[in-house]
């Protein structure tokens, strides 16, 4: 029986139904001691500490990296986006000089000798380490897609999967809805157009006039929409087997997937219905 895509009305492939808690540069914390006035000179105030480390967590959007990085040099903001051009990042041609996607997640040291240029190169070179393995490329060849189309999964898959657990699964989804002729129909790429994170995605977000629109537009959106990490990757390149077209997360730890679309529509209404108790709950 062929398989029609739903109505955007009614359903929506992916509804994750839950929030995101992003953070976007460290905080150094401080303990306030009292000292005893025993003189009346001056003290200058000391400087903040800068951080010896800058952490890139998992799924962060290439705007997130250069606005912590802006923070962990103490530079203006604005500053670390507008070195792009100088950096000299090594990029595949398909980039077509944006890093998304190879801003790889890991803990990065600093020093006095740091610079936007260095860091940005750094996470690029350790992406193009990470990615450009034995394992990874013969996965990618296995599947039919380039390197940066699997980075581009990937990403998907980071932004998407609600535990590591379902990662294999929602990169399943995505081969077969491709695989199919089928729109992804995925709301992560609309909150990338629209710069925001939620899981309330209307009808009128879904006609926006974008090239990451994916329930407007066939295939995967031009560029990776996060910065994915090893997991993410792996499961782009080896997704669990399955014949899975729809997924929703219904509640915290229970992520349903399924072929069937009336199997997914109970789904979807049981998730509005949890949302709905939630919302009702809090406004007590």
């Amino acid at each position: 029986m062929q398989m029609n895509t739903p109505p955007r009305r009614t359903i929506r492939l992916t509804r994750r139904g839950r929030l995101a808690l992003i953070a976007t540069g460290a905080v150094v914390a401080g303990t306030a001691v009292a000292v005893p006035l025993l003189s009346t000179e001056h003290r200058a105030p000391q400087a903040p500490k800068k951080p010896a480390a800058l952490v890139i967590p998992e799924g962060w959007r290439a705007s997130q990296v250069y606005e912590a990085v802006d923070k962990a040099l103490a530079l203006p903001a604005g500053t670390t986006r507008k070195t792009l051009p100088q950096a000299g990042l090594k990029l595949p041609d398909d980039a077509d000089g944006n890093p998304e996607g190879y801003l790889f997640p890991a803990t990065y040291p600093l020093d006095g000798k740091t610079t936007p240029q260095t860091l940005l190169a750094y996470m690029v070179d350790t992406a193009n380490k990470r990615f450009n393995g034995a394992p990874v490329t013969a996965g990618a060849q296995r599947n039919a897609m380039n390197l940066y189309q699997a980075v581009t999964i990937a990403s998907l898959v980071q932004a998407e999967a609600a535990t590591k657990a379902d990662m294999g699964k929602v990169a399943r989804v995505v081969f077969n809805r491709l695989a199919r002729g089928m729109p992804l129909q995925m709301d992560s790429t609309i909150n990338y157009a629209l710069n925001r994170s939620t899981v309330r995605t209307t009808e009128s977000d879904t006609r926006i006039e974008s090239p990451y629109n994916s329930y407007q537009r066939m295939g995967l959106p031009p560029t990776p929409i996060d910065n994915p990490g090893e997991e993410a990757m792996h499961a782009a390149v080896s997704p669990t087997p399955g014949d899975w077209l729809y997924f929703v997360t219904v509640k915290p730890g229970d992520t349903r997937f399924t072929a069937n679309y009336q199997e997914h529509v109970r789904n979807v209404a049981e998730f509005n219905r949890n949302r709905q108790s939630a919302s009702a709950e809090a406004a007590r």
